[in-house]
């Protein structure tokens, strides 16, 4: 296994100096497993990334939107240096406060103003208390978690519109031998719940299509997982990888997904030891924030395979559930999110050049698709970097309400290499979709706002879908031909 730098302290300055040049708005710092942090000289100077003649509308963001909670220890101890007298203190607090007053009222205006107008999309109620990602705009500040349910241990009811499906399901994977290619196919459209864990754990590659073959596999590797447990996990503390475990810790309860859930002790353990796990036998990348996200999908598909609770509504104690039952859902989940990184290992290598790659691919499609987006955004300064890099980073998880992602899983776990190459059409559909809201947005600020805030809140399977089939459409037309991206001047 590969060590982790010898160089602790060079480490240290080259992650901080990441830190304080890597603000962009929306995009979610890399951490490299605190193993292969990004060199001085890999960051292009900010003199390389103006325009010439043009204002940097993006640096004027910047400046604009800054948060303290960005800030270092070490910047905090360089801005405590400056000497200020009361006078510029106070004169600078007014304008703050002015300031965030005036942002105020123009907001309720135009809040106000955008309810009358049928073309705008809904922006959800403050007293929703809903939380997550897909609210639109920043409501979460007096957010509490749902009332404590007690644990539902009821089969589900199946909708009669979905009972043909499930029969279907059921016949292909009640077979001897399952076929793949029909599982996919079926899959495409989205699968039952009750068959979905196990449809989710053939597709990953996870289990075997041979049924016999099934109850040996799990076996085995759910007693290799925690073989790794009692192998890896108290390394967790040694010195060589405490910054990765450190990061592990801060990011858990820091994700917008069933944050309820994860404010669960249990819970956190099985994320904690799911992650570092991965970390260590991953030296390439090790861990990066954002694989933390990728974990949640089949955690919520595997409890539910023994839970009937609504899990965005419901705040159910797991410690009801059994050992036993929890250990089953930590090791698959484990496994199935290692299978899915297999495939897309290169958007958390060192530089992230898988993320780089689809961004720029982003870029390409767009100017194809929707010229008069395009050249707006390329008016307004807007870089597809600042906004897409999540998108393509977590999946789009920080976008859509969590039941979307299961959704839309089911048609990525169907497609070939679907995390990897069918995202990106569905992240052009996804932009695509808002293309009249963010051309209605005239300036810079405004555009790289709501694209970090998109009113998805209210999504179901409905609108998932017309995304896969808008996304379906442009994966037919420039897949097999990729030439037709680059256009001609």
């Amino acid at each position: 296994m590969s060590a982790i730098s010898s160089n602790p302290v060079k480490d240290t300055n080259k992650q901080s100096f990441w830190k304080k040049e890597s603000n962009v708005p929306g995009s979610i710092k890399p951490v490299y497993g605190a193993q292969h942090p990004p060199l001085h000289e890999s960051i292009p100077k900010k003199e390389e990334k103006m325009r010439s003649g043009k204002k940097d509308a993006f640096h004027d963001f910047e400046n604009k939107t800054s948060d303290a909670w960005d800030d270092g220890d070490d910047d905090l101890l360089l801005m405590s240096n400056i000497p200020m007298s009361i006078r510029d203190v106070q004169s600078t607090a007014r304008a703050v406060i002015d300031n965030h007053s005036r942002q105020q009222k123009a907001k309720s205006e135009t809040q106000r103003t955008n309810a009358l107008k049928s073309h705008v999309t809904a922006v959800p109620s403050a007293l929703s208390g809903h939380a997550g990602p897909g609210v639109g705009v920043r409501l979460n500040y007096g957010w509490q978690p749902p009332k404590s349910t007690p644990i539902k241990f009821s089969k589900p009811t199946i909708p009669d519109r979905e009972a043909a499906k499930l029969e279907k399901f059921n016949s292909v994977l009640a077979g001897p031998n399952t076929d793949l290619d029909e599982l996919r196919k079926l899959s495409w459209s989205g699968i039952p719940k009750p068959v979905r864990p196990t449809s989710w754990k053939i597709l990953s590659g996870y289990l075997p299509c041979s049924v016999d073959r099934r109850a040996p596999t799990l076996e085995r590797k759910r007693n290799e997982y925690f073989g790794f447990i009692d192998q890896y996990f108290e390394t967790r503390f040694q010195e060589m990888h405490e910054s990765t475990f450190r990061q592990i810790l801060k990011d858990i309860p820091r994700m917008t997904s069933l944050a309820h859930l994860l404010q669960q002790k249990v819970v956190q353990e099985i994320f904690e030891r799911i992650l570092y796990i991965w970390a260590i036998r991953h030296p390439a990348s090790g861990y990066v924030q954002g694989i933390n996200d990728l974990v949640t999908p089949f955690f919520v598909v595997f409890l539910l395979e023994y839970i009937d609770n609504d899990l965005e509504s419901e705040n159910c104690d797991l410690t009801e559930l059994p050992q036993d039952t929890l250990n089953i859902i930590e090791a698959d989940s484990y496994w199935c999110m290692s299978k899915l990184l297999d495939g897309i290992q290169d958007n958390y290598t060192f530089a992230q050049p898988g993320i780089q790659m689809k961004v720029n691919a982003l870029k390409g499609l767009i100017k194809r698709i929707n010229v008069p987006l395009y050249d707006h955004l390329e008016e307004q300064n807007v870089e597809f970097l600042q906004f897409s890099f999540r998108w393509m980073n977590n999946l789009l998880m920080r976008e859509i309400p969590l039941r979307c992602t299961v959704r839309l899983w089911d048609t990525y776990q169907s497609e070939q290499n679907g995390f990897a190459d069918f995202h990106l059409y569905v992240c052009a559909a996804f932009l695509d979709r808002f293309s009249g809201d963010c051309l209605r947005e005239k300036d810079f600020q405004g555009i790289l706002m709501f694209l970090q805030n998109l009113p998805t809140h209210h999504w179901h399977d409905e609108e998932i879908g017309e995304l896969l089939a808008e996304a379906f459409k442009l994966k037919f037309m420039f897949a097999d031909a990729p030439n037709h991206l680059n256009k001609k001047s």
